[in-house]
């Protein structure tokens, strides 16, 4: 056999592998139970444990109008309040979500700075940090308040036998993500009844634009080939993420996991956030969303580039051979398949069309269900190989940038060495 039938032949048996071995990633059916009309279903918890909700915001005016109003709105029976805290805006975020929650009213809603970030912050973790720390100290006296001057029906007994040293839950959410009115209840419930320290759920981007259509699926497809979902909601095993526009995190793991100080320089936090918990002998669940929307336009696709090539080489720990390596490995998987059917048809040789064929069926196949979740053609499904041919580009994109000092930017910032997830 010539060095092209081998090549495709190992083309081939990696998709085999990957539809069986590798988590059956390519599912999209781990999601959050809900409790049904005739109440089945995770149960709701005898007292519902108090939740902070901490976004941080930089430069976020755009989106929050679609978003914000959305969390203000959250029909959550125990005690809940919000928290943006605005990361050094210019364009009025601060102001705006302060106009928003007038008119809507809904959650009570902090709007706090906590200035430049210290030295080995990233600008969202130290955002975060700040959120955490108000969130704390707020509604623990809200909840001493509420203890000593209102009969709630025993939330604030449960409480007291909690812990009377702040929040139980801190729900750290995006600027542009938007949650359906019960989204905070679903989680708070599936963490309480599965006794789990970190639900995420990866929200539901948007898809509105050719350059969106072909690129935003292929996005979530490859994250949980990367991290498959399955493999992640293992208690004893060692895959770990999460989802940073949706995470529910029990303040007691955030504690003991030490977050965020401990994952201060992450460019990649969520799954630095999920790994760290994990670690330290917390529960962690990821999956996709049928609740959780993110309202972040990518019209064009040099917003799309940027958005997966500012962090793509950190990824990879900044790693001459590891970014070898996932190039080799990107081409055997995705763009030999479509190369062997073409030098098959041309050189007139069957059995080299006939493998690269089956190969690039299985991986078309393995893409419909992510197409599906996200209410696309199928049509989209044979085009991911070049899809897989723009993420390469990317990722090459993203280590140039790394060894020209120009690093992970995002809105103004540069972090010439970003730290991957630890």
């Amino acid at each position: 056999m010539s060095a092209l039938m081998w090549i495709a032949a190992g083309s081939l048996a990696a998709w085999l592998w990957l539809l069986l071995g590798q988590g059956f990633f390519w599912r999209t059916d781990v999601r959050l139970p809900r409790r049904g009309p005739d109440g089945s279903g995770p149960p709701e918890p005898a007292g519902w444990p108090s939740v902070a909700v901490v976004v941080p915001a930089r430069d976020e005016s755009a989106v929050l109008p679609a978003s914000l109003p959305s969390l203000l709105a959250q029909d959550y029976p125990g005690p809940a309040e919000i928290f943006l805290i605005d990361d050094g805006s210019s364009d009025g975020t601060g102001k705006l979500a302060r106009e928003l929650a007038e008119e809507y009213g809904g959650l009570p809603l902090t709007v706090d700075s906590p200035g430049e970030p210290g030295p080995g912050w990233t600008g969202k973790l130290w955002a975060v940090r700040h959120g955490m720390a108000l969130a704390t100290t707020r509604i623990a006296a809200d909840r001493k308040d509420d203890g000593n001057h209102e009969d709630d029906g025993g939330r604030a007994d449960e409480a007291d036998r909690k812990d009377d040293g702040g929040v139980d839950y801190l729900l750290l959410t995006d600027a542009d993500i938007a949650h359906e009115p019960d989204s905070l209840r679903e989680l708070v419930r599936a963490a309480e009844a599965n006794g789990l320290d970190l639900v995420s759920q990866m929200a539901r981007l948007r898809v509105a634009t050719c350059w969106e259509r072909l690129i935003v699926p292929a996005f979530v497809y490859f994250f949980a080939q990367l991290y498959p979902f399955r493999w992640v909601n293992r208690p004893r095993g060692r895959t770990a993420a999460a989802a940073g526009g949706c995470v529910l995190l029990r303040r007691e793991a955030a504690e003991r996991a030490g977050i965020p100080e401990t994952i201060r320089q992450s460019v990649i936090d969520d799954v630095a956030l999920a790994r760290a918990v994990k670690r330290s002998g917390g529960r962690i669940w990821l999956g996709l969303a049928d609740r959780v929307d993110s309202v972040r336009p990518y019209p064009r696709l040099g917003e799309l580039w940027r958005m997966v090539s500012r962090s793509a080489y950190t990824q990879l720990r900044d790693q001459p051979l590891l970014l070898l390596m996932t190039v080799a490995g990107l081409a055997v998987v995705y763009l030999v398949p479509p190369a062997a059917v073409g030098a098959g048809v041309l050189t007139e040789r069957p059995a080299l069309l006939a493998l690269g064929a089956a190969a690039w069926a299985l991986m078309a196949g393995s893409y419909i269900p992510m197409l599906r979740y996200y209410r696309q053609t199928l049509w989209l499904a044979p085009l991911l190989p070049l899809t897989a041919l723009l993420y390469l580009l990317m990722t090459v994109d993203s280590a140039v940038r790394h060894h020209l000092g120009q690093g992970a930017a995002w809105k103004g910032r540069t972090y010439a060495h970003p730290s991957a997830a630890p």
